[in-house]
């Protein structure tokens, strides 16, 4: 039997950074669900839909394989066999990505794959709903967030970084509107566990944030 840790919390947390310093920490695997979701997305842009379109992106999920394998300790995140790990990173694949994660279709096709693999391996995984929907039963539960003002910071310093242009207005309201938008879907919404530990990374540092969620893991194995 695997252990499981869950890492919850809303969009610009920093969940997927926590986690992966985490996995290597401690030699759990890293199962990045938002990226598994982000690929699927990529797939419905490529098809020409439109994110509330739910009876065109459940069509289209009979024409998708999402994958992960790890090539020399790097995630490689699989479409059809095509690696799109670079694009799933772009604003309108997370965009679609939130939009289409609230089809129950989409969902059922990832979450037997993320538990089968949980059952069988110590894994950490990020998203919106693990605790309370995909990993029920994790021996460890975080809801890790922040401010959206501090998420939006972050975000844009990580855009200006990368000498994209980009308004930290529109940033803020964005992440306004994607809070708002995954609290309160029908299916499955972005909520802290009853059980889970509440993480503020507002005013912490990475390496604290890390330290912290193994604090939590070690007292529980």
């Amino acid at each position: 039997m695997g252990f499981n840790v869950a890492i919850d919390g809303p969009a610009g947390a920093g969940k997927s950074t926590i986690a992966k310093l985490v996995a290597k920490e401690t030699g759990f695997i890293y199962v990045d669900t938002g990226a598994m979701y982000r690929a699927l997305a990529v797939h419905f842009l490529n098809e020409g839909l439109d994110g509330n379109d739910v009876s065109a992106i459940e069509k289209a999920c009979e024409d998708a394989s999402v994958s992960i394998k790890y090539e020399n300790g790097v995630q490689k995140v699989l479409l059809n066999g095509k690696d799109v790990s670079t694009l799933i990173r772009e604003e309108k694949v997370g965009n679609m990505a939130s939009k289409s994660s609230c089809v129950p279709k989409v969902r059922e096709k990832l979450l037997e794959l993320q538990r089968n693999l949980a059952k069988e391996e110590d894994v950490i995984m990020d998203g919106r709903d693990i605790g309370t929907n995909s990993l029920p039963n994790a021996e460890v539960k975080i809801y890790l967030t922040a401010s959206v003002s501090t998420r939006a910071k972050r975000r844009f310093d990580e855009l200006t970084e990368k000498c994209i242009v980009c308004d930290y207005n529109e940033i803020y309201k964005d992440i306004e509107e994607r809070d708002y938008r995954d609290m309160n879907r029908e299916t499955a919404p972005l909520k802290q566990a009853a059980d889970a530990i509440l993480v503020d990374s507002s005013d912490m540092t990475i390496e604290e944030v890390v330290k912290e969620i193994i604090k939590h893991i070690n007292d529980e194995r």
